[in-house]
């Protein structure tokens, strides 16, 4: 914990992934300390999170936010055993993850989606975040992922076929009246909070990047996707219940019906892109888990998300 801040509460690692993750709490607060990967996020990606924040906090926005230190930086570096990393202290977020999300949750998170929208589509960061577009998530991650499935041939013609009908089925969207900007891309309950007053507060932007602004509710409409999946709930409730968040939304940002119809495709672009980044992290973090089996059911997922939300 660097000492700039003059905090020495107690520490406790929360998340080891491409980032570090750390809770620093005491009797009278609470703060979040990420210490992020080089391998993962360059300076001026983070650079361009801190940036984000701080406008979105200025708008009013209910964001976890960066920390300045006595020297005013928001960015410390130092020198770990792996080579120079980059950390960045944040506010807590107030109240804690609900997965099952009720009326008022819904309501809620699809007004402040749509009003933070409303800032992240007007702004222009000084440094560079992620693109999110067909080359980024979709012909680029396969292009990378190739050499992986080179004992999957099946799943391997799966992945370009489908990428091939994603592409397709935009060339007949209207996607010039898409409302662009910068969007959170990792939008599950996980990364949002709410307090007993029904209060949101939004954290981990370490997805953000630069496309649609419907990615965000198509990150979102994955949690009902995996929450059919876990049975946790029923497609007619998950349906009814994504609707009353579209509907939310829609209070604050109108869109278009190519819009509303292009949501479902853009998850396929989703589950492609993690998938490399499963990939890309695999020495550093991802190795557990990243076997020829996982890869199976992670492409099973894309064939269960096609069939229940796609209509090539």
């Amino acid at each position: 914990m660097p000492m700039d801040y003059l905090l020495i509460p107690p520490v406790r690692l929360l998340i080891r992934n491409v980032s570090d993750t750390y809770l620093l709490e005491n009797t009278e607060s609470k703060y979040i300390f990420k210490i992020y990967r080089n391998a993962h996020r360059k300076l001026q990606e983070i650079k361009a999170e801190v940036e984000l924040l701080n406008i979105l906090k200025a708008d009013g926005h209910s964001v976890s936010f960066p920390i300045s230190d006595q020297h005013h930086k928001q960015i410390q570096q130092f020198q770990a055993a792996e080579g120079l990393r980059n950390g960045v202290l944040f506010s807590f977020a107030a109240g804690k993850v609900i997965h099952d999300l009720d009326q008022n949750h819904l309501n809620t998170l699809g007004k402040a989606i749509a009003k933070i929208h409303q800032t992240t589509a007007t702004i222009k960061l000084t440094h560079t975040r992620p693109l999110f577009n067909f080359q980024t998530t979709l012909q680029d991650p396969i292009a990378t992922l190739e050499p992986h499935f080179k004992e999957m041939p099946e799943e391997l013609n799966y992945l370009k076929e489908i990428a091939n009908r994603v592409i397709q089925k935009f060339v007949s969207f209207d996607t010039q009246s898409f409302s662009t900007g910068y969007c959170h891309y990792d939008l599950f309950p996980k990364n949002f909070h709410f307090d007993e007053e029904g209060k949101i507060t939004f954290f981990d932007f370490d997805f953000a990047g630069h496309g649609y602004l419907i990615n965000d509710l198509m990150s979102f409409l994955n949690h009902f996707f995996f929450h059919q999946l876990n049975n946790a709930i029923t497609k007619e409730q998950a349906a009814a219940d994504f609707n009353t968040f579209l509907n939310a939304y829609q209070t604050i940002r109108k869109l278009t019906p190519d819009e509303i119809e292009a949501i479902p495709y853009l998850g396929i672009c989703f589950h492609i892109f993690f998938l490399k980044f499963f990939y890309d992290n695999f020495d550093d973090w991802s190795n557990p888990f990243l076997t020829p089996k996982y890869t199976k059911n992670r492409i099973d997922l894309i064939r269960k998300w096609e069939t229940l939300y796609c209509n090539f």
